[in-house]
């Protein structure tokens, strides 16, 4: 099962979000979020965000 997110949860990886209805269907839209900021704030009420594509670079992994 994929995981969740809700707006303003810290952002576990950096990624492109998409961004779920409130039912759960697919808006087909995403944010492009960086690891440990916050995940924007939704149009409606009840919408929430999973990982749809992840960032593929090593940044922020040290030397």
């Amino acid at each position: 099962m994929t995981k969740h997110y809700k707006p303003g949860e810290r952002a576990p990886v950096s990624a492109q979000y998409g961004m779920l209805g409130p039912r759960g269907g697919n808006t087909g839209q995403e944010r492009t979020v960086v690891r440990r900021e916050p995940l924007p704030p939704t149009p409606k009420p009840g919408m929430t965000y999973i990982v749809s594509d992840p960032t593929r670079n090593n940044s922020g992994r040290g030397k």
